[in-house]
């Protein structure tokens, strides 16, 4: 005999039993995930791939769950930038060694970009705001005056010098991303450019070839240790001679030719 419809009735509106494991609940978002997942779109598809709905979809949400920690692309630079300055060993500002401790500061920060190809292009033209990027730049500037460098000549070094280390690890990601996308076929090698310099014109191009090999010498970082010394051991002033930015004179070139009457 069928059961009584209230019965029934009152069967179908009854809660359901308990399930004894609950469902787990999400990992909340937080700044460190969003760098994580930042950094991983960067490893796996490029700098230029690197979109806020992209780490959004590594964490497994949507855009809006981002805004509400950052305010925009810029926001993920600045965290980025910021996360491998948080990498970077300061030494306590010497004197008697500032220049081999800002070379070596120097050659972290390019390892740490070089790392992650293509990652550098962040760090142009940005304002930087994380503590851990602003950490380092205190740091090399503590080095620079800790040399008896000049206040004014150390601020404006340390931004030609970090603007140099940024191009340089740029230009090497390029390069490894031409290589990956079209293969060795582009890349001249050494030997190859010297003959194709030789074999330019003497009466047009007289020094290119005749100093092909020193203008494709160099190997590994060679060039990159060049460019930091040749900077930094120009940076102290000769005593009784003060550097002026807006009265140097340009040296090795002639006077302009006076126009006659």
């Amino acid at each position: 005999m069928p059961a009584d419809p209230r019965q029934r009735r009152a069967a179908r509106h009854a809660q359901p039993p308990a399930d004894p494991t609950p469902a787990p609940r999400k990992t909340p978002i937080t700044l460190d995930r969003i760098t994580d997942a930042a950094l991983q779109v960067v490893a796996t598809q490029g700098y230029d791939a690197l979109t806020i709905r992209r780490v959004a979809a590594v964490l497994g949400t949507g855009p809006s769950s981002l805004y509400a920690h950052i305010v925009n692309k810029n926001d993920l630079d600045d965290l980025l930038i910021g996360r491998l300055s948080a990498q970077i060993e300061l030494p306590e500002p010497d004197p008697a060694s500032w220049r081999e401790q800002l070379r070596e500061v120097y050659a972290q920060m390019r390892d740490q970009y070089l790392k992650h190809p293509g990652v550098a292009r962040a760090a142009l033209a940005m304002v930087p705001t994380h503590l851990e990027t602003l950490r380092v730049g205190e740091g090399i500037l503590a080095i620079l005056l800790a040399g008896g460098v000049r206040p004014r000549t150390a601020a404006w070094a340390r931004d030609a010098l970090t603007l140099y280390v940024c191009g340089y690890a740029l230009e090497r990601s390029l390069v490894q991303q031409r290589q990956q996308n079209h293969g060795d076929g582009w890349v001249v090698g050494q030997q190859d450019l010297i003959s194709r310099f030789t074999a330019l014109p003497a009466d047009r191009f007289p020094y290119t070839r005749r100093y092909a090999q020193e203008l494709t010498s160099g190997t590994g970082h060679d060039r990159f240790d060049f460019t930091l010394t040749l900077i930094i051991d120009n940076l102290r002033e000769p005593v009784g001679k003060r550097w002026h930015a807006t009265a140097e004179p340009k040296r090795g070139l002639p006077a302009p030719a006076e126009t006659p009457p």
